[in-house]
C-alpha cells in the first residue's frame, strides 16, 4: 500500500497527481501549515528526520525528496511516463526532471523571501528578476506551442516541472510567458490533476 505524507500548500500535491494519473491506490496522511508560522508540524519528523513534505511509504520503503519520489514511482509502476533510455527524449527529461528543482525554484525562492524582508530586500529586487527573466524566458522558449515539455505526452518531466510554475504564478512572475500560462492552464484541467486536488484538499500557493 502506498502512503503519501501529505502537508497542504506543497510540492507534495504534484505527487498526488503522479499517482491519480498512474491509476494507482493510495492512501493520505495529511498536516496542515502551523497558521502563524506556514511551516510544517513537527510531526511530520517522525516520518522522516527532514520533517518536510512529500514523503512517501512502500511496502516499508520510506521515501523523500519529490524528484526520487516521482522517479522511483514511474520506474516501478509506470514507465510509460518516462522515455526509453534508447530513446532521444531521455536525456531531456533527465534536464528537466532535475532543473525543476535545481534551477527553476531558485528565483520563486529568492522572490518569496525578498518579499517577507519589505524594504530590506530592495537591493536585492534587480538580481532577482534578472534570474528571474533569464530562467522563465528560457523554460517559455524551450516548451514554444508543445502541450508537454517531452515528446508527445505526458511525463514525469511534466509532474516536476509543474510546481515551480505554479510557486512562479502564485507570485506572479509568469506575467508576459504566455506558453507557461497556456501549459498550467492545461495541466489543471486533466482529469487526473482535478482528482488529485480533490483528495489533496486546499492548495493554494499564494496563502
Amino acid at each position: 500500500m502506498i502512503t503519501v505524507h501529505h502537508l497542504n500548500n506543497s510540492r507534495s500535491q504534484r505527487i498526488l497527481w503522479l499517482l491519480e494519473e498512474l491509476g494507482l491506490g493510495y492512501g493520505i496522511v495529511g498536516y496542515d501549515r502551523d497558521a502563524t508560522t506556514n511551516l510544517a508540524p513537527d510531526s511530520l519528523k517522525e516520518i522522516h528526520p527532514l520533517g518536510k513534505s512529500p514523503v512517501v511509504a512502500d511496502d516499508g520503503t520510506v521515501i523523500a525528496e519529490s524528484g526520487a519520489i516521482v522517479e522511483y514511482l514511474i520506474r516501478k509502476y509506470g514507465r510509460g511516463l518516462m522515455p526509453a533510455e534508447s530513446s532521444p527524449d531521455f536525456v531531456p527529461y533527465l534536464h528537466w526532471m532535475h532543473y525543476a528543482e535545481g534551477s527553476a525554484m531558485l528565483p520563486v525562492m529568492l522572490s518569496l523571501y525578498v518579499m517577507r524582508l519589505g524594504d530590506a530586500g530592495a537591493p536585492l529586487h534587480p538580481r532577482i528578476e534578472s534570474e528571474t527573466k533569464n530562467h522563465f524566458g528560457y523554460i517559455e522558449k524551450a516548451l514554444g506551442e508543445r502541450d508537454f515539455f517531452v515528446g508527445g505526452s505526458l511525463t514525469g518531466a511534466d509532474i516536476q516541472m509543474s510546481f515551480p510554475l505554479e510557486a512562479a504564478k502564485s507570485l506572479g512572475l509568469l506575467a508576459g510567458f504566455p506558453n507557461l500560462n497556456r501549459y498550467l492552464s492545461a495541466i489543471h484541467d486533466r482529469p487526473a490533476y482535478k482528482r488529485g486536488i480533490e483528495k489533496g484538499g486546499r492548495y493554494d500557493l499564494g496563502k
